[in-house]
């Protein structure tokens, strides 16, 4: 008869010969359990990731690694020497955003890796779990003859569930990030921007991204074998990817989970893996809503240049100024008042000046004016991506700003992706792509000379959002997509779709400046293809979907006097918030989100919806409980269309309360954006 404790011994070696073969898979748990992240090296010493979501396989088994141009790259023949865990559970504030207060919940696992044989190499991927995604990142210590090197490859792999639809716009092309999202399935996706958003068979919605783009080049997801995709460094202009000096840090490579599309816009995760605010005090960003000398020039009223037709006169500022004055508006935005603007400015960045007004504007007497009816001057420096001419007046437009009391600053690099230029310390031109390393260093070279001067920053043409706006606060709000000009009169317009599609996808990575707020939708004539293709709802609505802290009323301001119990809305509306809620919403097809007012107790709602008409049910609760509130409804009218009769509209007031579902009736390309207002306090205004 066999010996019990020959079991128990063959049983014991069993378990450690186990053991033993599986050392090198590591794993990381979300705090509610739900997303599991695995690490392990193959028998070749390659290290991969998998995640799992409760019984999902959300990304399969796939590869890490880094290659560099004149060293071993840490990719393979590597060897696991360390794991380190730890979780954290904390509360941090945004001086402004979508929320006052930010959850940071995680489990972290760190894994250190040195070579097994060949060059002595070391690195670490540092993983966090949040209940809302993961992030994870290469950290390369500094190590022997590792002091700079040049990375030409990023092996991160990302092998998708291929039975997904995937919403995304191209990379690498001449138009940077400013393209109509495409629909279709994961396997028509080539090389995409992020974030790229994904609904799996099983109804699980992800969005790839990145967080803290910071000294590196942003990548774009690139489908290198059928549902498998790779990290694809933006090039600098000599062919490398990244210059670095160890010790280094990657950006987090980003994965937001959620089992529905709502799940995705109340994620913080991208937010959360930033460092905080480095500049200090911060009170003097200001959030807000602005006008500007800016649609009459896409509408060809008015022109940038100098000439007959000239926006940026003092006489044309001070009408603005008055309007924003009349009407509670913070700042206002005055294009085209530097000199540079004449002839083919998209190709002459090399000849603007930042510090010299034209002739007809009158930069100190402006900013007297403004400054007189309460309203701030709101800077502008279009760079056409010259980006050495910039630099090279850099320090002194931001003094003459400073000396003048201007506080925001839009930017601009208008140039094909691509041709952003530098010019070096022999004076030969390169020539670079917006979201590659030179550019990448610059946006944050800007960040910084502006905040010495107390200045905030809004970037159009920028590199994409990665949540650095927690990192350095005047980074006040971006574009990154087609925004509103492209329904002017020089392009194709926005389908209806794509302002909700934006909520989904590029607002996933944080705030932009779409500029709403046009109420001559049809400023062409009816049978015109330059058109705003929603409707007058839909464009109040956009206040609240589209977040941004500083928000533009984008039309003329003989326009809004067409409409002023509509134009009602954007007057009060803010722009600063104590809590967002997404509340309901499908990829591409509708979304609605509450807001509570900082520092106030208004709530208001905005909902948009595609070309389709349809009825969505909004329960009230996240009113507070035991109070009632008179909701100011603006809603599309029963024959409201975006082609046929954009203005059908109805403004209504109802009590509610947080017990009540409100039923609101969506035109097609329409929406509706109500303002509640506790009872008591309503009765006294």
């Amino acid at each position: 008869m066999p010996d019990a404790n020959n079991y128990k011994i063959t049983a014991l070696l069993f378990a450690a010969l186990m053991l033993a073969c599986s050392a090198s898979a590591m794993e990381v748990v979300s705090p509610d359990g739900r997303i599991v992240f695995a690490v392990n090296l193959d028998a070749d010493g390659k290290p991969h990731y998998s995640i799992s979501y409760g019984v999902e396989t959300v990304i399969a088994e796939s590869r890490l690694g880094i290659r560099f141009k004149d060293h071993a790259g840490v990719e393979e023949s590597m060897r696991e020497v360390a794991v380190e865990r730890r979780s954290s559970d904390s509360v941090w504030q945004q001086p402004w955003g979508e929320r006052r207060d930010v959850r940071d919940h995680y489990n972290e696992l760190m894994v250190k890796f040195a070579s097994a044989v060949g060059p002595e190499r070391h690195f670490a991927l540092r993983v966090r779990v949040h209940d809302d995604g993961i992030g994870f990142r290469y950290e390369v210590p500094e190590q022997s003859y590792y002091d700079e090197v040049d990375i030409v490859d990023e092996l991160t792999e990302f092998d998708l569930p291929r039975a997904a639809t995937a919403w995304w716009i191209p990379g690498r092309g001449w138009n940077r990030y400013e393209e109509l999202y495409r629909t279709t399935p994961i396997d028509d996706v080539s090389l995409a921007h992020t974030p790229v958003t994904l609904r799996l068979a099983s109804g699980t919605h992800i969005s790839l991204h990145e967080a803290a783009l910071i000294d590196y080049s942003g990548y774009m997801l690139d489908q290198r074998r059928p549902g498998v995709f790779q990290t694809n460094l933006a090039p600098r202009s000599d062919g490398v990817r990244v210059k670095a000096r160890t010790p280094f840090v990657t950006p987090w490579r980003t994965i937001q989970i959620s089992p529905d599309a709502v799940g995705l816009l109340n994620s913080n995760l991208i937010l959360n893996l930033n460092e905080p605010n480095v500049l200090g005090d911060v009170s003097w960003v200001e959030p807000g809503k602005y006008v500007g000398i800016w649609w009459a020039m896409h509408l060809g009223i008015n022109t940038w240049g100098s000439g007959a037709k000239h926006g940026a006169t003092t006489a044309n500022a001070e009408r603005y100024i008055d309007f924003a004055a009349e009407n509670g508006f913070d700042g206002v935005l005055v294009e085209g008042w530097n000199t540079g603007w004449d002839g083919s400015w998209f190709d002459n960045g090399s000849v603007f000046s930042f510090t010299e007004p034209y002739a007809d504007f009158d930069l100190q007497a402006v900013s007297d004016y403004a400054r007189k009816n309460g309203v701030r001057l709101i800077g502008h420096h279009e760079t056409s991506g010259h980006v050495s001419n910039y630099e090279s007046q850099m320090s002194a437009a931001y003094d003459l700003y400073e000396s003048l009391g201007i506080r925001q600053v839009k930017t601009g690099y208008v140039a094909d992706g691509g041709q952003m230029q530098r010019v070096d310390a022999n004076g030969v031109t390169h020539y670079e792509w917006h979201d590659a390393q030179f550019a990448v260093n610059h946006f944050e070279r800007v960040l910084t000379e502006a905040a010495r001067r107390k200045i905030s920053i809004n970037t159009h043409e920028p590199v994409k959002a990665t949540g650095l706006r927690r990192t350095y606060p005047n980074w006040i709000s971006r574009e990154g997509a087609r925004g509103q000009e492209y329904n002017a009169t020089w392009a194709k317009p926005n389908p209806p779709e794509h302002n909700v599609l934006l909520a989904f996808t590029r607002l996933l990575g944080g705030p932009m400046d779409f500029t709403p707020g046009i109420f001559d939708l049809l400023h062409q004539g009816p049978d015109s293809g330059f058109r705003v293709q929603s409707t007058l709802m839909h464009q109040l609505a956009l206040y609240v979907v589209l977040y941004s802290p500083v928000q533009m009323a984008a039309d003329l301001p003989e326009n809004y006097g067409r409409y002023p119990d509509a134009f009602e809305f954007i007057v009060h509306v803010p722009t600063d918030w104590e809590e967002s809620i997404a509340l309901t919403g499908g990829v591409g097809d509708y979304v609605a989100f509450a807001r509570k007012e900082r520092d106030g107790d208004d709530w208001y709602l905005g909902a948009i919806t595609d070309e389709e008409p349809r009825a969505i049910s909004i329960p009230l609760d996240f009113l507070d409980a035991g109070r009632d509130y008179v909701a100011t409804i603006y809603r599309d009218g029963d024959n409201a269309d975006w082609k046929t009769s954009p203005y059908d509209y109805v403004i209504e007031e109802r009590q509610l309360d947080h017990s009540t579902s409100l039923e609101l009736l969506l035109a097609a390309g329409g929406g509706a954006a109500i303002r509640f207002r506790p009872a008591e306090k309503a009765e006294q205004q």
